[in-house]
């Protein structure tokens, strides 16, 4: 297979990618990707929790030489960073999630595939080949098509299983309710089939938010949780926890992991920023499980804001399909390997020289 194109050199950083990302995306594509729930405020503080960090740097430590590899529910990882699941990949790029694929594999970097991805999960397990890859669920009403999931994505070699836990019924994104989302003809959730595989808008609201409603289940517990864990031999992470006293039942329930998340800002809006609310869930799980974080991370420098913190490792969403949509597989290629440079160039001008280096004392005013 050849190499993908490089991008242009004014790409420069992840913002970069976004402002070519608006540029070329269709505006219902860009809208859906782009927005979050009502007024946006969380969508918003997710990224100023961020900037509100300051690092507090050694210096004199010696980094020429740096590792920036972690151990992860038992694989290595080259970079505390993993691609968070995106709905519908192909509304950025033909390839879609097939890009990603590709591009995850090339830089050993698990990429985290979607209930509702406009690839198959077989299709997208033989794109990634040998590529490390986990599979993001949602709970549908017809307990059936959950398993047949969980069990497709056991075969087809996926390594866990990401429960999304904060979205028993979708927020409201009036981005999506004024364009009145919906699939193009032609793009379908992919994994799925029948009635299932249609999102499709019916009066005011977005094709999605319908979809939810009729076909999600709301009244998902713990005891569903039992169950998945009953149904499959993957370890099972939980995403979307926020505060310490559910993360200390994800744990007592056998969760391998908890996932910190407000869904990018687009399910509950005035809720919490996912950094804000990192260092309590990390506390309450007291190494007995894994954390990670997602929702705001740009800059390599978020990468390491969020370690000292208490998380293991991060993952990115929007960021992937700004690369997807620009330039394909290239495109996220490229977004991978700056956020990676990044981090290594945070991790040598903090003064550390490996991961178990980052430390809660880096960072201003929060130990």
């Amino acid at each position: 297979m050849p190499e993908p194109t490089p991008p242009g050199r004014d790409l420069l950083n992840v913002l970069d990618y976004e402002t070519a990302a608006h540029k070329v995306l269709p505006p219902m594509a860009r809208d859906y990707y782009a927005s979050g729930a009502h007024d946006e405020v969380t969508l918003r503080a997710n990224r100023a929790a961020f900037e509100r960090v300051a690092l507090r740097y050694h210096v004199l430590r010696g980094v020429e030489v740096r590792d920036t590899s972690v151990e992860l529910l038992g694989r290595r990882h080259p970079v505390p960073l993993l691609i968070a699941p995106a709905a519908f990949g192909r509304l950025a790029h033909p390839d879609g999630e097939l890009a990603v694929a590709r591009a995850a594999a090339a830089a050993g970097i698990t990429q985290t595939l979607s209930t509702l991805s406009t690839c198959s999960i077989e299709a997208v397990a033989e794109a990634g080949g040998g590529g490390p890859r986990w599979f993001q669920l949602y709970v549908f009403r017809d307990r059936e098509v959950t398993r047949d999931l969980v069990q497709r994505a056991e075969a087809a070699g996926y390594e866990a299983l990401v429960l999304t836990v904060d979205a028993p019924v979708l927020g409201y994104r009036d981005r999506d309710a004024r364009n009145r989302f919906e699939l193009p003809e032609g793009l379908a959730p992919e994994s799925l089939s029948g009635a299932l595989a249609k999102v499709q808008a019916e009066g005011a609201a977005s094709g999605l938010f319908q979809y939810f409603a009729a076909l999600i289940d709301p009244s998902l517990t713990w005891d569903d949780v039992d169950w998945l864990l009953s149904v499959t031999r993957l370890p099972v992470l939980l995403k979307g926890v926020v505060r310490g006293d559910d993360a200390t039942l994800a744990v007592e329930h056998g969760a391998a992991g908890v996932i910190v998340s407000n869904h990018g800002g687009r399910q509950l809006d005035g809720a919490v920023a996912s950094l804000d609310a990192l260092s309590e869930v990390a506390a309450a799980v007291d190494g007995q499980a894994a954390v990670l974080v997602d929702g705001g991370v740009r800059r390599g420098t978020d990468i390491l804001k969020a370690l000292a913190l208490g998380a293991d490792a991060v993952l990115v969403g929007r960021p992937v399909l700004w690369g997807l949509a620009v330039a394909g597989e290239a495109g996220v290629r490229h977004v991978l390997e700056l956020l990676s440079a990044e981090f290594d160039l945070a991790m040598a001008l903090c003064g550390v020289q490996s991961v178990e280096e980052i430390t809660r004392d880096l960072v201003a005013g929060r130990q």
